[in-house]
């Protein structure tokens, strides 16, 4: 069963139950417990642990790989070259190549990358982007692994992780994300992880929460981290 995933507090409280009614219904041998922690795998991508304050912020992020021409500036009018002494220091050669890096951005960045890459497809392909739901194309395989000259290079399986978000964030038609509605859901992970954790303990399986997976896995990363710069000290 696919569980909705909630841009708002509000909203994921006041169908707490209803979802639940249905996952029992979905899945005959099965328990409150199993339904949290299915919710606490859904939200946790989206929160990180914060050592200094000991508790859950918001951390909606992730890696792409940017595309990018090396030691060009105004590429097709000028090359940027390197000159020293007024001699050239770097050679251009013959063929351009572009590089990447890996690159962190916020989840409304990702999103507004998909809709101009879903947009950009309708005009491609002569379709009317006021008929077409942007829906129907977030998990197209050609649109997403479309490769540009420059830009985000996109991976498709770990754009995988992210479509529960884009179907409840991305518009279902237009070209423009809501600022508004990314700043709610912003505002609200922690509060729904909470709300997850609170249930968790209550039926005493805290040992699933999001906080206290988070806090461990922060705390083994910071072990790993410390281990190898002093095995580099040393």
């Amino acid at each position: 069963m696919e569980l909705p995933f909630y841009l708002s507090f509000r909203d994921f409280e006041k169908d707490y139950f209803d979802n639940l009614e249905k996952w029992f219904e979905h899945y005959h041998i099965t328990s409150e417990i199993d339904f949290l922690k299915s919710l606490a795998e859904l939200y946790k991508p989206y929160l990180s642990y914060n050592f200094s304050e000991n508790k859950l912020q918001t951390d909606a992020v992730m890696k792409v790989k940017n595309c990018f021409f090396p030691y060009f500036d105004n590429f097709g009018i000028s090359f940027c070259v390197d000159y020293e002494n007024g001699k050239q220091t770097k050679s251009l050669k013959a063929g351009i190549n572009n590089v990447s890096e890996w690159k962190t951005i916020t989840m409304m960045e990702y999103s507004q990358h998909i809709l101009d890459k879903i947009n950009k497809y309708f005009q491609k392909n002569n379709l009317e982007k006021e008929k077409q739901n942007v829906q129907d194309y977030i998990n197209n395989y050609e649109i997403i692994t479309a490769k540009e000259q420059t830009g985000y290079c996109l991976d498709y399986d770990q754009h995988q992780k992210t479509l529960a978000f884009l179907r409840a964030y991305l518009p279902c038609y237009g070209s423009t994300v809501d600022i508004s509605l990314y700043r709610n859901f912003h505002f609200s992970m922690v509060r729904i992880a909470d709300f997850i954790d609170q249930k968790l303990k209550a039926v005493e399986a805290f040992e699933y929460s999001i906080f206290s997976t988070l806090k461990s896995e922060a705390k083994m990363k910071f072990h790993i981290k410390s281990h190898s710069f002093l095995t580099i000290c040393n």
